[in-house]
């Protein structure tokens, strides 16, 4: 019963998740193929643009701004909009901030946690408030597994 209900739960997110890509597409968002996009992550698209890539992982807890509401303020010429792009094979770790006019590598790792708020280059492992390049991945790069595992 328990391995039942557990399956159901996970094709019910799955239908979810589905949805919610439609919803982001509709809205403007450009995602690519086999990206998934936590139920619990938020994409902001105010004013801006979001361009995410093929095979993403962005967990829960993640906002992804487009936009600055207060930019006005410190520079009355700005108007606030802007753009977040993210590469190919991208992972966000939970609760990470993608602020505005930022671009994300292919192949690299955001860490738990994180407040992006300047340029990511390829093939990197970043971390922090504000974001520090922790280390650089070696090529080949490898790829997020196309289908998780089930380890029970």
């Amino acid at each position: 019963m328990n391995t039942f209900l557990r399956k159901m739960v996970h094709y019910v997110g799955n239908l979810l998740r589905f949805f919610k890509l439609i919803f982001l597409r509709s809205s403007g968002v450009k995602i690519g193929k086999n990206t998934m996009i936590s139920l619990g992550a938020k994409i902001d698209l105010r004013r801006g643009k979001v361009v995410i890539g093929d095979h993403c992982l962005i967990t829960h807890g993640c906002y992804i701004l487009s936009h600055d509401g207060a930019a006005h303020v410190i520079d009355p010429d700005d108007s606030g909009t802007g753009y977040v792009t993210i590469g190919d094979h991208v992972f966000i770790g939970v609760n990470t901030v993608v602020m505005r006019n930022v671009t994300i590598g292919s192949h690299s790792i955001i860490g738990s946690c994180s407040v992006v708020n300047r340029d990511i280059p390829e093939g990197v492992v970043a971390a922090g408030n504000p974001i520090k390049i922790l280390r650089k991945l070696e090529k080949p790069y490898r790829p997020l597994p196309m289908k998780h595992t089930d380890l029970s």
